[in-house]
């Protein structure tokens, strides 16, 4: 009855009705015959009728025989594929969703341990986790296993119906599915890439930073020893990893080397930085260095710019230092120590000239500072209103938050007759006021981010930056005069320069000269810190302009509530790795991060203590407050944690964490640099 309902289809089932075809030509043919001559028409028939008969015969006979043929064929075809699958030199396996290895070819079983039954346990990277999901139809990675690399392939193969058809597995409707997984060797398709890359040429720049200083600083005689010594060190450093060097001024050098040769540079963290402060031959200053590197470029060119940028950047931070520039961020090594202050004045008087010029071209100016501002922000922002009221333009300083620690001065300059009432103004505020017809200045920061309204940003098309804060690798890049000194004590000593030589005799009221001084004493910690010539020459001319010591001195005392809660977070400090001081303040005073960075400063007063750090809480966030005296660099350990700052007064701040996380986020940045030799 089975064989009755079979029929064939396709091509083959028009391959077997072709005799029926031939039975009608010949039907046709036999009737024209009949219709020409009837003897003739007659012995075709005959001839016709033994055909059908026979070909009747055949096709009934043949039919049963050519199906039992197919069947076996299709039996065999079947043995045959899944034996080719079973040898297949691909590594190929079937799981379930669970990651149950269901079946597994030869190759697969010589690869993997073919006693485990999970495949999670035998190759952890292919858990349930990147298995693909319902809208997926397959997902790729690549492992490493055995030394070996491999490109994953899983694909998620419905089985919509199985459970009913097969007897012998029962799988819920749910999960009627299974993962089909292959794996592709790319171990040697990766060492190709690898030694292609390594071949890629990069260029870099070598700048001394010091060139004059250091010149000055030896006898004449035997200037051209010093630096035929430094010439040595950087062509044998360059040269030992087959790089190409080229001098191009006295002080500037060009290199290219291959990408292999920046890993050993990367090994050794540029150990050329620290051999070039070792030529010493009577030389009073050692010679610093700074390195630009152009990294993962698609062409020479662009590796070139990058390593443009890169040493424009190191230069900023300060020099002593490499800056590794890549499509994927940026890169130091290197910083440690703090760049020795000029006691020339002619970059300050070409600062100030510049910022003359873009002020005196616009009808306003509005300042800010960075958030949650402090003495130094506040203070900078007032030389910076004076300037442009001297210059007859209208000035406005953007202010959202009132700390403490301006509160005095704030009130006393609000409240004043003297000042308009939109001398302060709030971020919403100062969009109203912004046009093409007004320029921006930013002050004690670099970092857009960090400012009191990054839109204004955005929308203007004039900015000036100053700021002593160390260049990260998010500055404000639109700007159209960057003023940043590294090495100066606080913005308010810069702008104090400044103000002496943007407009002749400018008469500067006391109590902006108590702002101005009021920042200096806080970020020197009442002149004890980062203090050189420069800093006692501004802090000597805001004095004559009537800066009352004093007064300032009493703005900013502590109250009794202040100064307990600073009492125990010191009594409360963890002394970590014996060397550094860890503490948490107290979040529940006016404000926290201010008393945060006064009990930095004065963990620093014990015997031991190279470096402290005190977090407190404020607005939701964690912030951290960063200080060392001359022997840790905390700038760069605030950086890993996503801060900056100076050598030795940085900070940074967490989101969505808690404190006791914080801290031990530190503690692993602290273990981590003293492993890798940066403090």
């Amino acid at each position: 009855m089975k064989n009755k309902n079979m029929r064939l289809k396709g091509q083959l089932r028009m391959y077997m009705q072709w005799p029926l075809i031939m039975t009608i030509l010949l039907l046709a043919m036999n009737i024209w015959m009949y219709m020409t001559d009837q003897k003739a028409g007659l012995t075709m028939t005959v001839f016709v009728i033994i055909y059908v008969v026979i070909v009747g015969l055949l096709y009934f006979y043949n039919r049963s025989l050519i199906l039992a043929d197919l069947i076996q064929f299709s039996t065999q075809y079947k043995g045959i594929q899944n034996t080719l699958l079973k040898e297949l030199t691909v590594p190929y396996a079937i799981i379930l969703e669970d990651g149950h290895i269901l079946w597994k070819n030869d190759r697969f079983s010589e690869i993997v341990d073919g006693r485990e039954k999970f495949i999670q346990k035998v190759i952890p990277e292919l858990n349930k986790g990147i298995f693909p999901k319902d809208d997926e139809t397959r997902s790729e990675l690549e492992i490493t296993y055995k030394e070996r690399d491999y490109q994953v392939e899983l694909r998620r193969i419905s089985l919509e119906g199985f459970s009913e058809s097969e007897r012998m597995l029962q799988i819920p409707k749910e999960k009627e599915y299974f993962i089909a997984l292959y794996m592709r060797d790319v171990t040697e398709l990766n060492s190709y890439i690898r030694e292609n890359e390594d071949q890629r040429l990069i260029a870099g720049l070598i700048y001394i930073d010091n060139y004059d200083e250091v010149m000055e600083s030896v006898e004449e005689v035997r200037q051209s020893l010093l630096v035929a010594l430094i010439d040595r060190k950087i062509n044998k450093y360059i040269n030992d990893v087959d790089g190409i060097v080229k001098k191009l001024e006295n002080d500037k050098y060009f290199f290219v080397v291959k990408k292999e040769s920046y890993r050993k540079f990367e090994a050794d963290r540029f150990s050329l930085l620290e051999e070039v402060k070792q030529v010493n031959i009577g030389n009073a200053r050692s010679a610093t260095l700074s390195i630009g590197l152009g990294l993962n470029t698609a062409t020479y060119a662009l590796s070139y710019n990058y390593a443009r940028m890169a040493i424009d950047l190191a230069l900023a931070r300060g020099g002593d230092q490499a800056v590794i520039k890549d499509c994927k961020g940026i890169t130091y090594f290197g910083g440690k120590k703090e760049q020795t202050a000029k006691n020339t004045r002619v970059k300050a008087r070409v600062k100030a000239e510049a910022l003359r010029e873009f002020i005196v071209a616009k009808d306003q100016v509005i300042v800010m500072g960075h958030k949650i501002s402090d003495p130094d922000s506040f203070g900078a922002c007032m030389g910076i209103y004076r300037a442009a009221v001297a210059l007859e333009k209208k000035a406005h300083i953007v202010i959202n938050d009132v700390s403490t620690s301006i509160k005095p001065l704030y009130d006393e300059i609000a409240q004043s007759s003297v000042y308009g009432k939109d001398i302060f103004l709030t971020s919403g505020e100062a969009l109203d006021y912004i046009s093409d017809s007004a320029m921006v200045v930013v002050v004690d920061t670099n970092k857009p981010q960090m400012t009191e309204c990054p839109e204004l940003l955005k929308r203007s098309k004039t900015i000036a930056v100053l700021d002593h804060h160390r260049q990260s690798s998010t500055v404000i890049d639109n700007a159209v005069l960057s003023y940043i000194e590294p090495y100066s004590s606080s913005t308010c000593e810069m702008v104090a320069e400044v103000l002496q030589y943007i407009v002749d005799d400018i008469k500067v009221p006391s109590i902006e000269a108590d702002c101005l001084y009021a920042g200096i004493m806080i970020d020197t910690r009442n002149f004890m810190n980062r203090t050189g010539v420069r800093t006692f020459e501004a802090a000597a001319y805001l004095r004559r302009c009537g800066a009352d010591i004093t007064r300032v001195r009493k703005m900013f005392r502590d109250d009794m509530e202040s100064y307990r809660a600073k009492a125990e977070a010191m009594r409360m400090a963890e002394v970590y790795r014996e060397q550094y001081a860890i503490a948490e303040c107290p979040s529940d005073i006016a404000s926290p991060t201010v008393l945060a960075a006064q009990t930095a400063n004065e963990l620093l007063d014990i015997n031991g203590i190279k470096a402290s750090f005190v977090l407190t809480v404020y607005d939701g966030r964690i912030f951290l407050s960063a200080r060392s005296i001359d022997e840790v660099n905390v700038q760069i350990i605030a950086e890993k944690l996503g801060g900056g700052g100076h050598i030795n007064s940085a900070g940074a701040q967490f989101e969505h964490t808690n404190v006791k996380e914080a801290i031990e986020a530190l503690k692993v940045t602290i273990d981590q640099m003293i492993e890798e030799g940066d403090i």
